[in-house]
């Protein structure tokens, strides 16, 4: 049977997504790159079942989202 996928595990992957999308002459694309690394490390850490400490997890969040909303506001 299919294990659960944790929700944060969704949470990154969507996040990771969008920031492959971010185009390579934005200039917050080498944000994004180095964010997706640690993205894919908190990714692998889930699916081997440890545990995400919680702050480090929100902030890698907050900076993906902060990536994105700059990224989309550069391109109006």
């Amino acid at each position: 049977s299919m294990r659960e996928i944790p929700s944060e595990a969704k949470l990154i992957h969507m996040l990771l997504n969008r920031l492959e999308r971010i185009s390579v002459d934005s200039v917050w694309a080498h944000r994004a790159s180095g964010l997706r690394g640690s993205l894919l490390h908190a990714i692998e850490k889930i699916e081997q079942g440890d545990p995400l400490d919680s702050p480090s997890f929100k902030s890698l969040l907050k900076s993906g989202f902060h990536i994105l909303q700059k990224a989309a506001q550069e391109k109006r």
